[in-house]
């Protein structure tokens, strides 16, 4: 075999190794999990519906009457959970809270987890399974995804579809879509 023969072998390996290197980076982006990303939402605080299209302002109504009229409802709380670790360290509580219009939202509180590639927010009817067995049975059954994840750490809202029924529900998972894996989870109790 000849000089140039070598020399060729060795550069089209040297560059399929490149090229297979590359396409690693790519897919498991491994500096993810060494950057944080921090979310702070406040739990949104939904008023009563307005009104629309060219209606009239509303009438000055007495004092008396004023105190008479229906304050809107709180937030209220229907579930809640605690995050335990799966595929990666996992911390944090998770909320499912009826705002006053009487939509819901999943809140995350004191989130913290690894970041990673492709992570969302799952709200499942599997049961939470500490350890290994629990890695990978939130696609197994009925899940709605409600988003990719906003940030590895800090408090984050998100609202459930209209239509969604919560009650038909028992999890939460922090899941990666791209290894098919949990890395966290919380079971909700109804409070």
């Amino acid at each position: 075999m000849g000089r140039v023969t070598r020399r060729r072998i060795w550069a089209g390996a040297a560059v399929a190794v490149s090229g297979a290197l590359a396409a690693g980076l790519v897919w498991f982006k491994p500096w993810s999990l060494w950057v944080d990303e921090t979310v702070h939402e406040a739990l949104p605080s939904a008023a009563a519906p307005a009104v629309t299209g060219g209606a009239a302002p509303p009438a000055a109504v007495p004092d008396d009457a004023a105190s008479a009229a229906p304050v809107p409802e709180a937030p209220r709380s229907l579930a809640e959970g605690r995050f335990i670790s799966h595929e990666h360290t996992t911390k944090g509580s998770v909320k499912l809270v009826r705002l006053a219009d009487g939509t819901h939202t999943l809140r995350l509180e004191e989130l913290d987890t690894s970041n990673g590639p492709d992570l969302h927010v799952w709200l499942t009817d599997a049961p939470v399974k500490e350890g290994r067995a629990g890695w990978g049975v939130f696609d197994d059954g009925k899940y709605v995804s409600l988003g990719k994840l906003k940030g590895n750490k800090g408090a984050q809202n998100y609202p459930l579809p209209e239509g969604v029924d919560w009650s038909a529900y028992s999890s939460v998972s922090i899941w990666c879509d791209r290894f098919d894996v949990s890395f966290g989870a919380a079971e909700l109790m109804h409070t």
